[in-house]
């Protein structure tokens, strides 16, 4: 394989980064894959054994352990626990800012294709959606702060030093692989682990937010042509549903699926959170033929069906390390159900 040509995927163990590795190899298997990641949000037996592993936590390094040129890097690594960043606020900066820009210096120096850098939704902040490309950005959390200066950081090299780069800003991605153990990202993982554990669903707040929701495998062509299609170059681009939901209507929609649609759902106090978000999908259906294929009904079918599956499989899942400890940076403010 030493005439492949050669990817990065950052956060190859978590659920993006694992899905889009299979996708790569079965649709370009010529494609020689290589992954980092550190843990913090993935698991080992998510990696497929095609990749070429290497354990490492970006940001805490001076330089990648490569002294080979990758055509195109997939920088998907993050911790994104939106709602947990204003208490965790040094380590959400490492873990997102400095090692995107570990990244991009390694992009720069040694002369990748482009970067495709999987931004959010989050930069957007309070405003009134659907949010498109060309709405200013005020971030209203510690996590939407870093995205959006990882995005302006990607943007610079690339005037300065003619880095080539593709921002994508996908916003709750959902489906088969998802890790359901975390307490503090993935709403629907959330509710899944709690129905398995016969817990009531939980709700922040009134459940009146409304998001859109967008189904892993609509998305993972486009993360490709992201890196490949020359219209893409250098471009911001808004990725997943457009079809707005209450958290109230999604945890409905769960309960028919599960089958129980008297499951409980207990309300707990509110977070510091946009009420209001979902995107444009004009510029990902002209520039990354995007097409939404998989509702949210159908999409929590399958993934409900895969979790009952996993979490039988995989028990130690159930006590997941959190790269915290349950530690927070600040304490004050720091709502009842993560104290």
């Amino acid at each position: 394989m030493s005439n492949s040509k050669k990817i990065l995927i950052t956060g190859v163990a978590g659920f993006l980064g694992s899905q889009f590795a299979k996708w790569v190899h079965t649709n370009h298997p010529e494609i020689e894959i290589h992954g980092i990641d550190n843990f913090s949000c993935g698991y080992p037996e998510n990696i497929p054994d095609y990749v070429n592993f290497t354990e490492l936590s970006l940001g805490n390094h001076s330089s990648l352990p490569y002294d080979h040129t990758f055509e195109y890097v997939f920088h998907f690594a993050a911790y994104a626990a939106e709602g947990r960043s204003p208490f965790i606020r040094c380590y959400n900066y490492r873990d997102n800012v400095l090692a995107t820009a570990q990244i991009v210096n390694h992009c720069i120096n040694n002369g990748t294709k482009r970067l495709v850098y999987t931004s959010s939704m989050a930069v957007y902040g309070q405003g009134s959606p659907p949010f498109d490309e060309l709405n200013e950005c005020y971030p209203i959390d510690p996590y939407g702060v870093a995205k959006y200066a990882c995005e302006m950081d990607i943007q610079i090299a690339g005037t300065q030093h003619d880095l080539d780069w593709c921002i994508i800003r996908p916003h709750n991605v959902f489906g088969v692989g998802q890790c359901i153990w975390n307490d503090y990202r993935n709403v629907l993982g959330i509710w899944m682990r709690q129905a398995l554990m016969d817990m009531p669903l939980r709700i922040y707040g009134n459940g009146k937010q409304e998001r859109a929701f967008s189904y892993i495998d609509d998305m993972l062509p486009c993360l490709w042509r992201a890196a490949v299609y020359p219209q893409a170059s250098k471009q911001i681009i808004n990725l997943g549903g457009s079809k707005n939901v209450s958290i109230n209507q999604a945890a409905n929609v769960l309960r028919n699926v599960i089958g129980d649609p008297t499951l409980p759902v207990e309300y707990t106090e509110p977070r510091h959170e946009v009420f209001y978000a979902w995107s444009t999908t004009q510029k990902s259906e002209e520039l990354l033929d995007y097409q939404e294929h998989i509702g949210l009904y159908q999409g929590l079918r399958t993934m409900w069906d895969w979790a009952k599956t996993v979490w039988d499989k995989y028990p130690q899942r159930q006590t997941l390390k959190d790269p915290l400890q349950g530690r927070s940076e600040i304490t004050k403010g720091l709502y009842s159900y993560w104290q």
